[in-house]
């Protein structure tokens, strides 16, 4: 697999803020990806396109429907504003998260701006003071490269064993460990310690290059 000059998110942010009513944690990333609007939100919602650069899907593709990413998150659709904004739940096993896609035409491309939002609870702040944003953030990063791949090649799919082979490779290690350290600055910039969000990030980098 070559993805040429690998970039994922552009721009990441991350914020304490409420969500219905409770503490809760936001991780925010942006991208322009270099086609059409209309291109774009069929990229993200289209079931026969979503597995060629992300992850098979099942489910009721309409606005109160239920999705189904195959081995990994499920929920309910519960915005659907075509070609603007799509929010879901983010439901794996017992933890929920809630996941909003915002879609704006530019000059030259779209820009594509997603926020993942966790409540702090328990599990979720356990997971958080080992990893920080840089756990949900560098999957999205991932995610961001891999459906640029498929826009830029024409709708093409991404071969899973090839994807692995370049995420073990030098250079896939290389972009996730760039990711992790993006986030760990876009933390510190939040407010954290350094010392605090580089200690996190480095913990991100080895759990998703399992060094």
């Amino acid at each position: 697999m070559n993805y040429g000059n690998a970039f994922g998110i552009e721009f990441r942010g991350t914020e304490e803020i409420t969500y219905k009513g409770k503490p809760a944690r936001s991780v925010t990333g942006t991208r322009v990806f270099l086609t059409e609007i209309d291109d774009l939100w069929d990229a993200l919602t289209n079931p026969e396109r979503i597995p060629r650069w992300f992850l098979p899907v099942s489910g009721d593709f309409r606005l109160g429907g239920h999705y189904q990413l195959k081995g990994h998150a499920g929920g309910k659709i519960t915005e659907c504003d075509p070609p603007k904004a799509l929010s879901v739940t983010w439901e794996v096993g017992n933890n929920t998260s809630w996941v909003r896609v915002k879609l704006d035409a530019k000059e030259r491309g779209t820009r594509l701006l997603l926020e993942h939002v966790m409540l702090k609870d328990a599990d979720s702040e356990s997971y958080w003071k080992q990893y920080g944003p840089g756990a949900t953030g560098v999957g999205w990063d991932l995610s961001f490269l891999a459906l640029n791949y498929h826009l830029v090649n024409n709708g093409a799919t991404i071969n899973p064993e090839e994807n692995a082979a370049w995420m073990a490779s030098d250079n896939g290690k290389a972009f996730i460990r760039n990711a992790a350290q993006n986030w760990g600055a876009a933390h510190i910039a939040s407010g954290e310690s350094a010392d605090i969000a580089d200690d996190m990030a480095n913990l991100t980098a080895k759990f998703y290059t399992g060094e």
